[in-house]
């Protein structure tokens, strides 16, 4: 039987076969000659391109990898044997001897296009079967590969992003030494001014010069993270980029073709690196003395200060690449319940099979089965909900502005149920939850606060040069992103409330959704537009177009997939609506 994975059948070439018998020129099964057994042909595959004995074409139809290829019967199958192939590309399937990391003992020798996932055998019957994926066989798919467009253009990025994070390192260790030069400065210019008074500042010099030793070691002690981390991701781009190399100039396709999805997927995931940079601003010193001393030594407590610049290093950032799409449904949540038109401001996913919404004019959160493409469960609020974020497993926490609330329901046997709620100071919006903190947004007062479950308040960020409207809020590990309507901006702070990136949208930003690897969806309202913005908020790349007033949205790792709502001002039907697209 020909099926995807193995070798092309021993073909007859033209000079032996004009000599050879009548028995030799009868059309046979290929797949039962290449194992020494030579038995009348039944039909014909036309994807595998040969012919099949009565056996092997029953087996044919019946085997996961090949039951929906396209079989002809024997009054229709071709009556002379194919003709020698003539590819250029020889790498049989016994040369590929990558283990698959999920089986060991087995090899990887397929693709899948729709997961971009390299697979063994095992991963192909298992996980991604013929029915539900794209799946091909590397030494049928990977001929094109030498020479590529796609080999060149995986090594140019590469480079460039190795070369970020190599002039990182550089202009950390320039601000660095810079960093240390006017500390040394500023210790000479306080010896200097030490020699001016007396013996009581001895006490007071060395006050600051402790300090001055502490914060050179905080220099050298993050330089060194730095170093560590930009030296691993430079050492593995490069480890990968010479790899390809060789292998491309090898002409060995199907080790370079892997080579190629797994420096994709590490391209992919040098974005989650940036993530482990430490987080913090390197300091140029100056000393500033304190002339009032002298005259007043006995009184003054404190000898000078150190004066603070903050020497920026742009940090490396990985392009978004451009992304296919396909629209892959709607669902209509409005229900029988609703008395007005459906206004979805926020949403949540708890599995791929279900969906959090809040309905703020209708006063409710729904729950939404994905799979069946309706509501299953509908629970009615005291006030329309704004956002929504998973507090808990088994818990939920929804915004209610008017109320100056956060309302607490609890989730079980796919049903929405009120429980506690607490009390915040000012018209609460955005809400996202983070390892058991809550970080909520308020329009009046504008200003972000990071919250414990119970709402004890643990950090406040009222600057209104960071914020003006923040509608909605979202977190991770390393990072908190907010969407500001008025600013027009999504800015980026860690969590000790520093800005360290903002992205200037074109219109005002509503809904975000983070990814797992850092970048953020999010709507472009009355530009009509859903934009995917880097995770150090640099860069940003429209993903969808031509979608009406997108307004919240929700992002599944799992899927692939993007959910999004829609809010007109004029109360078009749409907005009773949940969009899905899927984007790769």
């Amino acid at each position: 039987m020909a099926v995807p994975g193995k070798k092309a059948s021993k073909q007859i070439s033209s000079s032996t076969q004009s000599m050879a018998s009548d028995e030799d020129l009868q059309v046979y099964c290929q797949a039962c000659d290449e194992e020494g057994t030579r038995l009348p042909a039944h039909g014909y595959c036309i994807d595998c391109k040969e012919h099949l004995c009565k056996t092997c074409f029953k087996v044919h139809k019946k085997h996961k990898l090949s039951k929906h290829h396209t079989l002809l019967d024997a009054t229709r199958m071709p009556k002379v044997l194919n003709k020698p192939s003539t590819s250029t590309h020889t790498c049989q399937s016994d040369e590929l001897s990558t283990p698959c990391s999920k089986h060991p003992k087995e090899m990887i020798k397929f693709y899948c296009h729709d997961h971009k996932e390299l697979l063994c055998s095992v991963c192909v019957s298992l996980e991604h079967q013929a029915t539900s994926c794209k799946v091909g066989y590397i030494p049928d798919i990977s001929g094109y590969i030498t020479d590529s467009k796609a080999c060149q253009d995986i090594l140019k990025t590469i480079k460039s992003t190795s070369d970020q994070y190599q002039q990182f390192v550089e202009d950390a260790k320039k601000m660095t030494n810079k960093s240390n030069s006017s500390l040394k400065d500023s210790l000479s210019n306080i010896k200097k001014f030490r020699h001016e008074i007396n013996q009581r500042l001895d006490e007071l010099e060395r006050q600051i010069e402790d300090a001055v030793k502490v914060i050179e070691q905080e220099n050298n002690k993050h330089l060194k993270a730095v170093e560590e981390i930009c030296g691993d991701i430079s050492k593995s781009l490069k480890t990968s980029s010479d790899t390809i190399k060789q292998l491309n100039t090898s002409k060995q396709a199907d080790k370079l073709f892997m080579e190629l999805k797994l420096a994709e997927k590490t391209m992919k995931n040098v974005e989650g690196k940036n993530l482990q940079l430490p987080s913090y601003d390197i300091k140029e010193h100056k000393f500033k003395a304190n002339e009032a001393i002298l005259d007043f030594l006995k009184t003054e407590k404190y000898l000078g200060t150190l004066t603070q610049k903050t020497l920026k290093i742009k940090s490396p950032s990985v392009q978004i690449k451009s992304r296919q799409y396909s629209h892959e449904g709607e669902i209509c949540v409005k229900t029988s319940k609703d008395k007005d038109r459906c206004w979805i401001t926020g949403m949540t996913l708890l599995t791929p099979d279900f969906l959090i919404i809040t309905d703020f004019d209708n006063k409710a959160v729904k729950m939404v089965d994905t799979s069946r493409q309706s509501v299953s469960d509908q629970l009615q609020l005291d006030d329309g909900p704004w956002d929504i974020t998973q507090a808990t497993s088994t818990e939920l926490a929804v915004t209610l502005p008017d109320k100056q609330t956060i309302q607490f329901i609890s989730i079980s046997s796919n049903k929405l149920k009120k429980k506690h709620t607490i009390k915040v100071n000012g018209e609460v919006f955005g809400i996202s939850c983070y390892q058991g903190k809550l970080v909520v947004t308020y329009c009046d007062p504008a200003k972000l606060q990071i919250l414990k479950m119970n709402g004890t308040i643990l950090t406040t960020i009222d600057d209104k040069n960071i914020f003006e409207a923040p509608l909605y809020v979202k977190c991770n590990k390393s990072f908190i992103y907010v969407s500001d309507r008025a600013m027009k901006s999504v800015t980026r702070l860690n969590w000790q409330g520093d800005v360290i990136g903002r992205y200037s949208c074109k219109v005002q930003p509503r809904g975000i959704s983070l990814s797992d690897d850092g970048t953020l969806f999010m709507c472009g309202w009355n530009r009509n537009v859903i934009e995917e913005i880097s995770a150090d908020c640099s860069t940003g790349k429209v993903v969808l177009q031509g979608v009406i007033n997108p307004f919240a949205v929700c992002w599944s790792e799992e899927t692939k997939k993007l959910y999004f709502s829609c809010h007109s001002l004029n109360g078009d039907e749409k907005d009773n609506t949940i969009y899905i697209y899927k984007l790769s």
